[in-house]
């Protein structure tokens, strides 16, 4: 069964070949970095947002394609020889119009419906359901049967056929769903046997509680749920019940005469089966749009979070603040390698506050030290403090770095594997300082799902949020590119086409045969076959190799045509190395072919200008405000420096230096309106807000950007 390109196109506003192109890569293994960069020409560009979208849906209509067939084989097997039925079904790419369409002959379990049936009663119904005459006492008894022995039983097991045969019409599940979705209520209340009510109170906006279905947002629905699930609240559908018995009745009363059976059979199908097999619909619906919305704003933060900027080339001091249990320190090399540890007690209760200044200056000079990263978790201002306190006699940067997740790290079997003799308060020290040496190179340890970044995330579908996580690290570690020489296994196993097993042999290979000398080196490494090469080379980089080439994003797929280029041009490869006017001078247009378009020609120039260019942007310094450490001392009109470390549907979380973090709602965001908080700020920016309401009870601070 052929797959409805066609739709794909009209939901993702790309051209058919467009998706053909992406299709068929993505059923030849390519993977989604691949396509995006480097078969540009093939797709006409598409994006890996696109690519992703196209994959997806692919997925998608692949179901239904299955479901559908699954169907009509068992149409097949029941003899259901409906060939307008058949052809409906095969037709459609609505699933939920598929599943109505095949509700009537659905085998089901034994109902009343089903027995009543059985015993006959079915003819009595359609003669009632037909409304062609009245239907007398006497021809009610002639239905007579030993299950179904008088008048008032009879009509009894009728009815339960009328309900069945209204539920199953597709036309009336169709009105009722456009019903629903125009005037339909979403209703929350406390629920009365919640004994919790410290834990009620979390929920107590959505106590007596009402709001369109058609403009719920999100966030607002996740949090019912929530409360739902916890057993705070009960949820509801509200409709105007007349208006959806009037609705089911015009298609189905035709005739005066029969309508007191049949309102009856109309009113029990709505109350015992519609309603709550359409909330269930409806609820579900919501529930999958909702976990999208939020596992999209999940993925973009952790994409900013990945993709903040290294500090190169510098050694670090890193810090896990802690008062009783004191802080660890960690001393890295600009590799990241440790050096030493060690711990200081400068807080309550010991406040051996010298004793840690004296030490903290002497590891500084020790080892050279260029940067101190503080993790932001307990005690993190006070440590801050203590280091802005010590004098060092060299220049020495403070950066705090959200800790979020190391404490997972260093329980982790990678933190075990790579710091087998040290426990877990060290390992989660070396975390800290690592992620501001490299951000994506330790984040990858991390299960995203750790790193704090999310909205409901423990209320979406798990299965889905890990795949689209997945796909975020993929594509920021791809986007960087990845130094195949020192790169851990970790990393390389997020490379385009390597996977576990390969990034563990070429981790092996490199030990046992030192550091490769070229991409084409890869090709020795055991199981890497000719695959895996074509959709990793491009994204892995070999500094100060043979070939110039492989410390840059240009595929091997196109050395052969650059060397023939270099070649007619008269030009060497390492000329053209980061020299605009050479590869400016070059007439590319004579060198377009079937293998070689001006996307990829472009990709290739701007590769030779700046080969390997990070796109991650430089790091900077944040200072907080000095004078505020503690919520007691926020008052309203401050305006305070602090950091984004989580954007949700409803506004952005910053740090601004003390233990509870400020929210932007969304309404201050900006003066203009603005439907998605992430299109306007993200996870790490540095901000200036402005303190609107500080609510010291309940430990809650609003922040503006308006005006500033």
């Amino acid at each position: 069964m052929s797959l409805p390109f066609h739709l794909i196109s009209e939901k993702t506003g790309l051209n058919l070949d467009q998706v053909e192109a992406v299709s068929a890569l993505l059923k030849e293994g390519a993977t989604l970095p691949f396509i995006a960069r480097y078969r540009k020409d093939q797709t006409g560009g598409v994006d890996e947002i696109g690519i992703e979208f196209i994959s997806d849906q692919i997925n998608l209509f692949e179901k239904i394609a299955v479901r559908k067939n699954n169907i009509l084989k068992l149409l097949k097997k029941r003899k259901v020889i409906d060939a307008k039925l058949i052809l409906n079904i095969s037709s459609s790419w609505n699933l939920t119009e598929i599943e109505d369409l095949f509700l009537p002959f659905k085998q089901q379990k034994e109902n009343k419906a089903t027995l009543a049936i059985n015993s006959g009663l079915d003819g009595l119904a359609k003669i009632i359901l037909s409304q062609k005459e009245i239907v007398s006492k006497r021809q009610i008894l002639s239905f007579k049967c030993e299950s179904y022995s008088n008048e008032v039983l009879i009509m009894d097991g009728v009815i339960e056929i009328l309900i069945k045969w209204i539920v199953e019409r597709k036309q009336i599940r169709h009105l009722l769903r456009q019903e629903i979705s125009r005037n339909g209520l979403l209703m929350s209340k406390v629920k009365k046997s919640s004994k919790d009510e410290e834990g009620a109170e979390k929920y107590k906006d959505y106590i007596d509680y009402s709001e369109a279905l058609s403009k719920i947002k999100s966030h607002r629905f996740m949090a019912v749920q929530r409360g739902a699930n916890e057993g705070f609240l009960t949820v509801s559908l509200k409709l105007d019940k007349k208006k959806v018995i009037d609705i089911i009745s015009s298609k189905v009363i035709s005739d005066q005469g029969s309508l007191t059976i049949l309102s009856k059979a109309i009113e029990l199908a709505w109350s015992k089966s519609l309603k709550p097999s359409m909330r269930k619909e409806i609820f579900n619906k919501l529930k999958e749009k909702s976990d999208h919305k939020a596992i999209a704003v999940f993925s973009d933060n952790l994409r900013q979070l990945l993709m903040q900027p290294p500090l190169r080339d510098k050694r670090i001091l890193a810090i896990d603040p802690g008062f009783k249990s004191g802080c660890k320190l960690v001393c890295l090399s600009d590799k990241g390698d440790l050096l030493n540890n060690a711990t200081i007690y400068p807080h309550p209760p010991q406040n051996l506050f010298g004793e840690a200044k004296k030490k903290i200056a002497g590891l500084i000079e020790q080892y050279k030290l260029d940067g101190i990263a503080i993790g932001n978790g307990t005690a993190s201002r006070e440590t801050e403090r203590l280091i802005k306190g010590t004098r060092f006699n060299r220049k020495v940067n403070v950066y705090v770095v959200n800790e979020a997740g190391a404490s997972v790290y260093s329980a982790s079997s990678i933190a075990r594997k790579e710091f087998p003799d040290f426990d877990v308060t060290v390992r989660g020290a070396i975390s800290i300082g690592r992620r501001l040496i490299d951000p994506l190179a330790e984040l990858v340890k991390i299960d995203p799902k750790s790193i704090g970044v999310g909205q409901y995330q423990h209320d979406v579908d798990q299965a889905l949020l890990s795949k689209k996580l997945n796909n975020v690290v993929v594509s920021a570690v791809n986007n960087v590119g990845v130094d195949l020489n020192t790169a851990s296994e970790y990393l390389l196993e997020h490379v385009s086409g390597i996977g576990k097993k390969i990034s563990e042999n070429i981790v092996k290979y490199r030990k046992e045969h030192g550091s490769f000398n070229s991409r084409e080196e890869l090709k020795n490494v055991p199981k890497l076959g000719a695959k895996c090469f074509e959709q990793s080379a491009g994204f892995l980089r070999v500094k100060n190799g043979l070939n110039p080439l492989d410390d840059s994003a240009v595929h091997p797929d196109y050395y052969n045509i650059i060397n023939k280029i270099c070649v007619k041009e008269k030009v060497k490869i390492e000329d053209l190395i980061g020299n605009t006017l050479r590869v400016e001078a070059i007439n590319w247009e004579q060198h377009l072919s079937s293998t070689l378009g001006f996307q990829t020609i472009n990709d290739i120039k701007s590769e030779l200008i700046k080969p390997g260019l990070d796109p991650r942007k430089i790091i900077y310094q944040l200072e907080f405000d000095p004078t505020i450490r503690t919520i007691n001392d926020l008052s309203i009109g401050q305006i305070l420096p602090g950091i984004v470390n989580n954007v949700t549907n409803f506004g952005a979380f910053v740090d601004i230096g003390i233990k509870e973090n400020g929210l932007i709602h969304i309404s201050h965001l900006a003066d203009e309106y603005i439907e998605n908080p992430s299109d306007f700020i993200k996870v790490h920016q540095h901000v200036k807000a402005k303190v609107v309401s500080v609510d010291v009870e309940r430990k809650r601070i609003g922040l503006s950007l308006k005006g500033i």
